[in-house]
C-alpha cells in the first residue's frame, strides 16, 4: 500500500469517528450549556464562541486531548496498564455526576460498537469496567492507524460540531450563524492540539468552575433538552 493510500484510509477513518452518524449519542449532551443559556451567560454568536473556545482550550486541551494522545502512544508501545491508568485518571477528573455519565456512557457506547467491529483492544477491555470516551477513541484510532494528531483533530471537531448543534437549538442560532461559529473556532483546533502535545504529565488537568457549576445546576434544571 502506498503512503498516499495509507493517508487516505487514515483520513476516512478519522471522518468516520468524527461523524454525527457515530452511534454514541453525542448530540444528547450540551456540557452545561443549557443552564448557561438559561442564565444569560451565553446569548448570541459572540458569547457562544467565547464559551466554547474556553472549554476547548482549558478543558479538552488540558485534559481529554493530552490523555488521548498518551493512550495512543501507550497502545503503540503495548503498555495496556498505562492505557487503563489514564482511563481511570480521566474519569476521576469529571467534576459532576452528569459529566462523569456523559463520558462513561459515550465511552461504553463506542466500546460496544468497536466490539461489534471485532477490534481487538475493545474485545479485551475488562467487562463491566467503566471506559472514558477518549480511551475508546484511542483504541479505534490506534487500530486503524490514524495517527495521534489526526485523531485528536477529529475528536475536537466532533465535539465542536455537537456543541454548535446544541447552541443552535438553545440560544437559538440560525443555521448561518452556526456555520459562522464553526468558521470562527475550527482554525483554533490545531493550536489546541499543539499545546496539548507539549504538556508534561504534571501540567494536565482542567479547572473550570463555571463549567462545573453549570453542570451541577443542570442536574436539577426543571425543563431541559439535553442529558448534561
Amino acid at each position: 500500500m502506498s503512503s498516499t493510500e495509507q493517508a487516505d484510509r487514515a483520513l476516512l477513518r478519522v471522518l468516520q469517528l468524527a461523524s454525527p452518524a457515530l452511534p454514541i449519542g453525542g448530540y444528547a449532551y450540551s456540557q452545561g450549556m443549557e443552564y448557561v443559556v438559561e442564565q444569560g451567560w451565553v446569548i448570541d454568536l459572540d458569547s457562544a464562541a467565547e464559551w466554547l473556545d474556553s472549554l476547548a482550550t482549558r478543558s479538552l486541551g488540558y485534559l481529554d486531548i493530552p490523555v488521548l494522545m498518551r493512550q495512543y502512544v501507550a497502545m503503540d508501545d503495548g503498555d495496556l496498564d498505562a492505557v487503563s491508568e489514564w482511563n481511570d485518571w480521566l474519569l476521576a477528573n469529571r467534576e459532576t455526576a452528569e459529566l462523569y455519565l456523559e463520558d462513561s456512557q459515550q465511552g461504553g457506547a463506542l466500546l460496544r460498537l468497536l466490539g461489534s467491529l471485532e477490534i481487538p483492544p475493545a474485545l479485551d477491555w475488562p467487562k463491566g469496567e467503566p471506559i472514558a470516551l477518549m480511551t475508546a477513541f484511542a483504541m479505534a484510532g490506534w487500530h486503524w492507524q490514524t495517527g495521534a494528531r489526526q485523531l485528536a483533530l477529529g475528536v475536537l471537531w466532533s465535539w465542536l460540531e455537537n456543541q454548535t448543534g446544541a447552541a443552535t437549538k438553545l440560544i437559538p442560532l440560525g443555521q448561518t450563524d452556526a456555520q459562522r461559529l464553526l468558521d470562527r473556532l475550527s482554525p483554533r483546533l490545531p493550536a489546541i492540539v499543539d499545546a496539548a502535545t507539549a504538556l508534561h504529565d504534571d501540567e494536565l488537568g482542567a479547572g473550570l468552575p463555571g463549567l462545573a457549576f453549570a453542570s451541577a445546576r443542570h442536574e436539577h434544571q426543571y425543563i431541559r433538552l439535553f442529558r448534561s
